[in-house]
């Protein structure tokens, strides 16, 4: 298959499938991509060629020039301040032991000590694409082993940049072995002060410029620039393109354009990543790695356990109790995606030959497979392992079960975030009582030292929500928009209170029926409500009647939410659609010197007989509160009235005149 057309459609053909196929299993695309490299690559099907000369495999390095640079993107000071006890205390643990024993290894075998290193680099990589996917699914991001596995992410794509700079040097002679170092680090300290000291002024400045021509396609354009033009400034020093490509990200993170690079960028890092997976499955031979079953198994599992012994006890170490410990260890026990391009330079260099390149790859490969396997059954191996890890559970429980013990008729809230926390500053104005429950242990604990009814538990656990007054409340509302999540605390709420009204929060009206089918009395899209409101603003200042607008917005709401439907229409409401220009308005009108109403209480003005009401009063420039039907009107008081015009005209003459 020689025509470039044909391999490229070949190429396209296959990440679509691929795509398709781990959407459908909820797993990772890179995955899929490894495999479908395997397939096509030239020790299978041979579909497409390997060769260097393909122009595939420099291609592909574009992937990781645009993975850097979205890790890059992420980079934060305040952020790794923020966490800087686990990033540099257990990810930097995390990161030398591992590198440490595979080095050592190799020198008590007998082998190169270069080769363990660069092993062990491979090795130290977890997958951040897969772990933080999975977390945020399960939500746990925020929980306590969720914070300690998000920190080792982040030191161990951290430890990717001196890694990229060590492997290559230390392919060098042994009596060069020195000198190239030294040079290389020097070369990477030069060029890190250069951009980091020099570089951020210069970057702002010219973005500012960019930003001013208002032009989205040259914005795009200016971001690929500079992300290859670093890329290619640390190339010709000797360094790699990935080390560029971070330190542009890493000068665009502080600016105010960092979100929208983000965007940009995104599809050009998805498709030319994907490409290196691809060209990583190419590289796998499946006939060696058959002949060498037995060292392909033993390579998955001793590096497994390694690492799930090693963050273990680290996290231990540091203070998690072992339940944590065994989820933050069985979370990054498996390899990731950096593991391969340290694994694809160290074998660019020659540090690793292809007798045991293949095993590795195989290997590394079953390890990421077995990644969401390993997270999902995660709870169930503590439970099972970790006889502490009831108690804490029991415990858990008991303090969701204090808080929701003396309520009735009460709302149970799942999730305490930002719409979580406006629902429940509405319910207390009612005085309706609830119990909120959220996964955010830092939240939880802010929010009840306020003295705040939230508890921490997670709503998609029957016990959770037995515990919480589910049998016993009037209503279940889930506030956070997490369509399996929401699917799951359905069915155990219809379970415990089968006539329990449960309104559900989605980003959009793709899941609205099958969440209603699952039992849900209301479901409410945040695209859709706040389109309404965009509309509704938009008519107003376009001159459309604000009873227009709200009989309008009225009407749709009607034909969405069927829990809303008839209790819009008033008398009023008749008054309104029969004529648009007598909608309620407000009137002020000033009580100069001798004005009719001054010294007299707004109880004896009796505003209600003529249809209008006063809403506030304003006194020497103060709003008075509420006003009651005892307060008294003074020679200044400027009193805002509310009614149709007829019904303003005729209070206005009431407070000046006396008259009817």
């Amino acid at each position: 298959m020689g025509n470039p057309l044909e391999l490229v459609l070949v190429l396209l053909a296959s990440a679509v499938v691929v795509v398709v196929a781990a959407r459908s299993l909820h797993l990772p695309p890179m995955l899929g991509y490894l495999l479908v490299g395997v397939a096509i690559g030239p020790h299978a099907l041979r579909w497409l060629p390997a060769s260097e000369e393909s122009g595939y495999a420099y291609l592909a390095e574009f992937g990781v020039v645009f993975l850097m640079f979205s890790i890059g993107l992420e980079f934060s000071l305040p952020k790794l301040f923020n966490m800087r006890r686990v990033v540099f205390g257990l990810g930097l643990g995390q990161v030398l032991l591992t590198l440490f024993a595979p080095t050592l290894g190799a020198a008590l075998l007998g082998f190169p000590w270069q080769l363990g290193f660069a092993l062990g680099g491979a090795l130290a990589m977890s997958s951040t694409a897969i772990v933080s996917k999975l977390l945020a699914e399960r939500m746990q991001l925020e929980s306590a082993h969720g914070r300690e596995i998000i920190g080792i992410l982040l030191f161990q794509d951290l430890a990717v940049v001196p890694l990229l700079i060590l492997i290559p040097a230390l392919a060098q002679p042994a009596e060069n072995l020195a000198p190239v170092l030294v040079l290389a680090l020097a070369k990477a300290a030069v060029v890190l002060f250069l951009i980091l000291f020099a570089g951020q002024k210069l970057m702002r400045g010219w973005f500012h410029v960019v930003a001013r021509r208002r032009s989205h396609e040259l914005f795009v354009l200016n971001v690929l620039l500079i992300t290859l033009g670093l890329a290619w400034a640390t190339e010709l020093a000797g360094l790699s393109l990935a080390l560029g490509a971070f330190l542009a990200g890493m000068l665009i993170s502080e600016t105010e354009y960092r979100h929208q690079v983000e965007e940009d960028i995104k599809p050009f890092r998805d498709l030319l990543l994907g490409l290196f997976f691809v060209t990583m499955g190419m590289r796998l031979d499946v006939s060696v790695v058959a002949d060498r079953f037995g060292l392909v198994l033993l390579l998955f599992t001793g590096p497994l356990l390694f690492k799930f012994a090693l963050i273990a006890a680290l996290s231990r170490l540091f203070g998690a109790n072992p339940g944590n410990a065994l989820r933050t260890a069985l979370s990054l026990a498996q390899a990731g995606e950096f593991g391969f391009v340290l694994l694809a330079q160290a074998g660019e260099v020659r540090l690793l030959d292809d007798a045991l390149l293949q095993p590795v790859l195989a290997a590394m490969l079953l390890s990421m497979l077995s990644a969401p396997f390993l997270i999902h059954y995660s709870d169930k191996l503590v439970l099972r392992f970790i006889a502490s890890e009831w108690m804490l559970r029991s415990l858990a429980l008991h303090q969701i079960a204090v808080s929701g013990m003396g309520a009735a008729k009460h709302v149970v809230l799942c999730g305490y975030g930002r719409t979580g926390q406006n629902l429940a500053r509405f319910f207390e104005q009612e005085g309706i009582g609830y119990v909120a429950l959220d996964l955010d242990p830092e939240r939880v604990r802010e929010a009840a030292a306020a003295g705040e009814s939230v508890v921490y538990g997670d709503g998609a656990r029957r016990e959770a929500l037995i515990a919480a007054g589910l049998a016993r409340a009037s209503a279940l509302v889930i506030s956070f928009p997490d369509i399996p999540a929401a699917l799951k605390i359905l069915h155990h709420a219809h379970a415990i209170n089968p006539s329990l009204p449960v309104i559900v929060r989605t980003l959009d009206d793709a899941d609205m029926e099958r969440l209603r089918t699952a039992g849900a009395a209301e479901v409410v899209p945040d695209t859709f409500e706040s389109s309404l409101m965009l509309a509704s603003h938009a008519l107003v200042l376009m001159g459309v009647p604000l009873a227009r607008v709200v009989r309008r917005v009225r009407a749709v709401r009607e034909d969405r939410y069927g829990l809303l439907r008839g209790f819009f229409h008033g008398e009023g409401d008749a008054a309104a659609d029969a004529a648009e220009h007598r909608q309620l308005r407000l009137h002020s009108v000033s009580l100069t010197q001798g004005a009719y109403a001054i010294g007299k209480t707004l109880g004896e003005l009796d505003f209600a007989a003529l249809h209008a009401s006063v809403t506030r009063v304003r006194r020497r420039g103060i709003r008075v509160g509420e006003p009651a039907p005892e307060t008294r009107f003074e020679a200044g008081d400027v009193v805002v009235v509310l009614g149709e015009p007829d019904a303003l005209e005729a209070a206005e003459i009431r407070l000046l005149q006396g008259k009817k």
